[in-house]
């Protein structure tokens, strides 16, 4: 596969320490010194989080992902950053349409700054998503930024928001980025179809194969995560 220029670096081949080897990529740098101030009791489990949001849930589809998510992030799981990337006030004001029986203080952690290197990155991940919006919920516009913020992260999108599996991660596309999921109808790995449909946009296509059954990087885009 010839690698073309793009804002995007294309890696073909094994996962790279340091590098999403799963997408499209840009170099990331690892945060060793992660100080998570959490109002989680320690003996609490996954399982436990999720349960209590659940239980205070207002009744939206939406909402079981989201509670995987914040579950997560509560225990300091996937790589999301502080107020789920989506800044204090609009935190709080998911929290309060979606869980509102939970403070959300007791979930929120801190020690994992959104990059400000990345600004133009997460901006046109965020614009590519709610451009495709299902347009079932308004929360949608809180969850673009929640997968955006993932998507800076170097594991498979799903574990780095949190989620528990793939599936997961594919229905909270098909529900609510329906037009944008549907064309990826080969179940290409998310985070590198996200990537690719943004230098596609740009007219840079970066594989030269004549199809994807015949290219030498097919695990690379399409094994099972």
């Amino acid at each position: 596969m010839a690698l073309i220029k793009c804002r995007y670096i294309f890696q073909a081949g094994p996962l790279v320490p340091g590098f999403v080897g799963v997408t499209l990529l840009r170099c990331l740098r690892r945060d060793g010194n992660r100080t998570m101030l959490s109002a989680v009791k320690a003996d609490e489990s996954l399982a436990s989080i999720y349960t209590a949001l659940m239980a205070q849930r207002r009744g939206e589809p939406a909402e079981e992902n989201l509670a995987r998510m914040l579950a997560s992030w509560s225990l300091g799981r996937g790589v999301l950053p502080d107020w789920l990337g989506l800044g204090e006030l609009r935190y709080r004001q998911l929290m309060a349409r979606h869980f509102p029986g939970i403070d959300p203080d007791r979930l929120a952690h801190f020690g994992r700054p959104l990059a400000p290197d990345r600004d133009d990155e997460q901006a046109e991940l965020l614009s590519l998503l709610l451009a495709h919006r299902s347009g079932i919920t308004s929360s949608e516009k809180w969850i673009a930024g929640i997968v955006t913020a993932g998507c800076l992260g170097s594991d498979h999108l799903w574990q780095d928001l949190g989620l528990w599996s793939r599936p997961d991660l594919t229905r909270l596309m098909l529900d609510h980025f329906a037009p944008l999921a549907r064309r990826n109808d080969r179940n290409m790995k998310w985070k590198r179809f996200l990537y690719k449909q943004l230098c596609e946009s740009e007219g840079i296509y970066v594989c030269r194969s004549p199809s994807c059954e015949v290219c030498i990087d097919y695990a690379n885009c399409f094994e099972q995560e």
